[in-house]
């Protein structure tokens, strides 16, 4: 399905990449709804909006795609990581904790989780957390390093 309207997902992804978010976005609308409504556009307009810092609407189409899909984990990654860039950090682990059981495969689950661990002030299960995220994707060591939600960990 999403094939067929490669010109307008290309034209989409381009936008945003130039940092156009509006344009990226009001591409969207020129999509039926059966393609818009599928769990990849959604998620691609949901990281559109993340990158644009539109956290509030970002976290309703998270919420939205984790009750359309509550299975998968991506609605419950994004909702969460809006719910943290909003100050609602405890709100932010609460939902990834509530999340389905295929979360825990998910090397962003174990990493987000410990950044929101580290920054409640809970260093030890956050470097558990941050331990289980690297062993399943081993380039989160370069980001750990940097990441400011985790400088506790680093003293």
């Amino acid at each position: 399905m999403i094939e067929s309207y490669g010109r307008i997902f290309t034209t989409i992804q381009g936008y945003s990449e130039l940092g156009m978010y509006d344009d990226a976005l009001a591409e969207f609308d020129n999509l039926p709804t059966e393609p818009r409504g599928s769990l990849a556009a959604l998620e691609m307009r949901v990281m559109i909006l993340i990158q644009a810092k539109r956290w509030e609407v970002a976290l309703q189409l998270s919420q939205e795609i984790s009750g359309a899909f509550p299975q998968m984990p991506v609605g419950f990654i994004h909702a969460a990581f809006c719910l943290h860039e909003l100050q609602r950090t405890e709100e932010a682990r609460d939902t990834l904790i509530h999340g389905p059981e295929s979360l825990h495969t998910e090397s962003s689950f174990h990493y987000n989780l410990a950044c929101y661990e580290c920054v409640l002030g809970h260093t030890e299960v956050a470097r558990l957390h941050l331990e289980r995220g690297i062993s399943i994707d081993k380039k989160l060591r370069g980001l750990a390093l940097h990441d400011p939600d985790l400088a506790n960990l680093r003293l």
